[in-house]
């Protein structure tokens, strides 16, 4: 867990500097970041979804989102961390801070959705070896640094989302083990590619797709590539 206790705290940091700096710089300098943070987002998604780099690995990155969102949408995924974040407002955020709970559900699917936090959190659950989660908490803080200034105070409550999520994996580490397969976390990286390339779009401003209701395609690629593995070697 201290990989994760570590990534907590750097999200915390980071939203704390990302506040104090969005007092010191006007609107276009906040707006310039996000694009930053944005456009970054996007090559991580791009690098990820390069993973898919066949026709029938493509098709099993289809088949895992397009079932997955059809089962976080029965499941109202996005609703619900919409809704939790609406109540952090409510009960946290300063008056005016209306992007209270778009802060909070963007930077708890980014910190959240990636080969590191899935990768790092089995390397540290089964090997006590945190040095995956050490290079992601870097990242995350300085990500969550221009979230905070660009979106305000709900990025530091994304924290919680990251010492939630990551610490389940960890401690159910062991459980994963004989099914994190190289196929398997190479499909699981395809898939969680797309879903941070979309995110980009939620970052920008351009779009607003449900990112968060893609989440159990990221069990389904997983589950899918196992049991193909299994019927026959088409890796």
């Amino acid at each position: 867990m201290l990989g994760t206790l570590v990534n907590t705290g750097t999200v915390l940091v980071g939203s704390t500097l990302g506040l104090l700096l969005k007092r010191r710089f006007p609107p276009r300098v906040q707006e310039v970041a996000m694009q930053a943070v944005g456009a970054v987002t996007l090559l991580i998604g791009l690098q990820m979804g390069l993973a898919a780099d066949s026709g029938r690995k493509i098709i099993v990155a289809l088949l895992s989102l397009a079932g997955g969102a059809i089962l976080g949408e029965a499941l109202d995924i996005q609703g619900a961390l919409d809704r939790l974040g609406q109540r952090l407002e409510r009960r946290f955020a300063r008056a005016g801070d209306g992007g209270f709970a778009r802060a909070f559900v963007t930077a708890s699917l980014l910190f959240c959705v990636g080969p590191m936090t899935i990768l790092g959190a089995i390397q540290d659950g089964l090997q006590g070896d945190a040095t995956l989660l050490f290079t992601k908490a870097v990242l995350d803080g300085i990500s969550s640094t221009a979230l905070a200034a660009g979106l305000g105070v709900g990025t530091a409550f994304a924290a919680g989302t990251v010492l939630l999520y990551q610490g389940t994996l960890t401690v159910a580490a062991a459980a994963v083990r004989e099914v994190m397969t190289p196929p398997v976390v190479q499909a699981v990286t395809a898939a969680g590619g797309v879903m941070i390339s979309c995110l980009a779009f939620n970052i920008w401003g351009v779009a607003t797709l449900r990112v968060a209701n893609m989440l159990p395609g990221l069990l389904v690629s997983g589950l899918l590539t196992w049991t193909l593995e299994r019927a026959g070697p088409i890796f």
